[in-house]
């Protein structure tokens, strides 16, 4: 009786101990289960650490996943072209007009090199052609006489650009001052890539030289009202914060032709801000215009 009392006794002090009341089969598996939370948490914790968030460029959502692949992220258009002469990497702030004034473009043409269906939609980091394709349409096959004995002509692709150019080659293009107005700040590549010229609201505001109008309109911050004309395949000029725009894109102008009216359009006083683009590139417009 002794040996019955003392056996029956463990259970129930067990019991008391822990504050339940498990059964002898409960006691014995519960390690068994204690072991299996622990690793089921290892494990858990394990995934997430190994797992970043991964951020959906079309939806704005994030996603987790397990490796540094998302499928559902499209590459950048063009991204393969980065780098490469000839291709523009498009950055913050960046409309396609700017892309034409910085590469000396038509922003017409680049948009139409890049099949781009909506100028007006491009990305951070997209790369886009900023010079014809080979088989482009404004190309052309010219065949030039050989010498005499030859059975064969020789043909070459030229590109074909019908803006205005000077007989004496690109660099002569026989400029003129755009405004009657005295300078009142001059060209600093950092800080004003042309000439500030001085004047009166509806001043007369004339082309350069001999030209074709690329853009007539406001769609580029800090110019206000703004007309970028092409001379050659070398040179633009921008006419910026006009009051009203006297001509359309496609135009043709002729030196001294009157192409707006000085304003004050996104500029804190009335005045005409003139650059020069030598192949997209900022250039002193008094080292090319005649000394007054």
């Amino acid at each position: 009786m002794r040996k019955n009392t003392r056996s029956n006794r463990v259970p129930s002090l067990l019991s008391s101990a822990a504050g339940l009341n498990l059964s002898w089969v409960s006691r014995l598996t519960l390690p068994c289960a204690l072991a299996a939370a622990v690793l089921l948490a290892a494990g858990c914790s394990s995934r997430s650490l190994n797992t970043a968030p991964v951020e959906d460029r079309g939806t704005g959502q994030s996603s987790q996943v397990t490796s540094g692949y998302d499928p559902s992220i499209k590459p950048l258009p063009g991204i393969e072209n980065a780098g490469k002469p000839g291709y523009y990497t498009v950055r913050p702030g960046d409309t396609m007009i700017r892309i034409g004034l910085e590469t000396g473009r038509n922003w017409h043409d680049i948009a139409r090199w890049n099949k781009l269906e909506n100028p007006n939609l491009i990305e951070v980091g997209q790369v886009v052609r900023v010079i014809p394709p080979v088989n482009d349409a404004s190309t052309q096959v010219v065949t030039r006489p050989v010498s005499s004995g030859s059975t064969a002509s020789a043909t070459r692709p030229v590109a074909s650009d019908p803006t205005p150019s000077s007989g004496n080659g690109d660099e002569d293009v026989g400029w003129i001052w755009p405004a009657q107005g005295s300078l009142v700040a001059g060209f600093d590549e950092a800080k004003n890539k042309g000439l500030d010229i001085s004047g009166k609201a509806g001043d007369a505001v004339m082309a350069s030289a001999d030209g074709k109008v690329v853009y007539a309109g406001a769609g580029l911050r800090g110019y206000g009202n703004l007309i970028i004309l092409k001379h050659n395949n070398t040179f633009l000029t921008a006419y910026a914060h006009n009051r009203a725009l006297l001509v359309k894109e496609d135009q043709s102008v002729k030196k001294g032709q009157k192409i707006a009216e000085m304003g004050n359009s996104d500029a804190d006083r009335v005045k005409l801000h003139f650059e020069i683009r030598r192949q997209g590139k900022p250039v002193d417009p008094a080292k090319y215009l005649p000394a007054r």
